[in-house]
């Protein structure tokens, strides 16, 4: 279980990676052994200290070989096919796969091949959820679209708007990028039903103003967990205090969510791994034994990381509220 102070200086830098862009360039592969939270953190935070990021983190961010994970699963129904630095989760169910987020740029091979090694046919992919405009969470998109042909790609109508309107930007620069024309909107409340298991629609500006959080079942043995991934971790290309006000209303509604906990949220399949120690946890799920509880199962340790992010905010809106 990371501090709260720890998670909030990741939640500080996810946006700081976010609003400064990714730098191309050679591999980087020697800067971390591994995925480690802490040592991805301590680069961060180098980064925002000096607001510059550091070349070798700038490579590293963008170098798939050095970005690499093999998926891995946290629940039966549930597969990772993320990299290091940005999630990609799919979630099967009887009646196809649902896919949040998809990845960008340099990594759509490595997604393909992920979900591939997952043995899960493209064509059983009947949607792809995404939580917000941001191009490393939907800069996949216009690539993976032609190969998903059963596939709708969902997003709130602010986070297409927020998509098309950067992939636009993005346009002659050397980091563009394309964006597919909204296909399904969905609005707070909404649920998909596949398979038997529903994902409700959670509409939580702040991060972005389209962000989106989805809820769903994850299976463990004989045991099934509502869990969340929450749009957006980060306090980055804040308007000013209306959108802090706005995110600190999105983590309160959560942590009421996982504070419900006859029919609450337990799990956080996070957007970001280094935010809450995704790797060290998947280490630690790897030596399991018969009867042991899945370290995944944290609504104590999602309550922290929500207090964390919380505290976070307020501190964020004291500075916007006196520029």
């Amino acid at each position: 279980m990371i501090s709260v102070t720890a998670n909030r200086m990741r939640t500080l830098m996810v946006g700081l990676a976010l609003s400064a862009g990714i730098a191309g360039g050679a591999s980087a592969q020697s800067l971390f052994d591994g995925c480690p939270s802490g040592p991805v953190m301590e680069r961060f935070a180098e980064f925002g200290r000096t607001g510059q990021m550091p070349r070798d983190l700038g490579r590293w961010l963008n170098t798939p070989d050095a970005q690499y994970v093999a998926p891995w699963s946290p629940f039966d129904n549930v597969d990772y096919v993320g990299i290091c630095w940005v999630s990609a989760w799919l979630i099967h169910t009887d009646e196809g796969t649902v896919l949040i987020d998809t990845l960008y740029g340099p990594f759509q091979q490595t997604l393909l091949e992920n979900i591939e090694k997952t043995g899960t046919d493209l064509a059983d992919i009947k949607y792809v959820l995404m939580t917000h405009g941001h191009f490393d969470h939907v800069g996949g998109a216009a690539g993976l679209k032609p190969l998903l042909p059963n596939a709708r790609f969902v997003m709130t109508q602010g986070g297409w708007d927020e998509a098309l309107g950067s992939s636009a930007a993005s346009k002659g620069g050397s980091r563009a990028w394309d964006m597919i024309e909204a296909d399904m909107v969905v609005s707070d409340g909404d649920e998909i039903t596949l398979g038997g298991n529903t994902f409700a629609v959670i509409e939580t500006p702040g991060h972005t103003w389209g962000t989106a959080s989805y809820l769903y079942d994850v299976k463990d043995g004989d045991q099934t967990y509502r869990a969340i991934t929450i749009g957006g971790l980060g306090l980055n290309a804040i308007e000013g205090p209306t959108q802090v006000e706005a995110f600190i209303e999105s983590v309160d509604r959560v942590r009421a969510l996982v504070a419900a906990r006859d029919m609450g949220v337990d799990v956080h399949l996070t957007t970001h791994g280094f935010s809450n120690n995704l790797d060290e946890d998947r280490q630690k799920l790897a030596t399991r034994t018969p009867g042991e509880p899945n370290i995944f199962v944290n609504p104590d340790g999602l309550i922290q990381q929500i207090e964390a992010l919380r505290a976070g905010a307020v501190e964020r809106l004291a500075i916007e509220q006196n520029k």
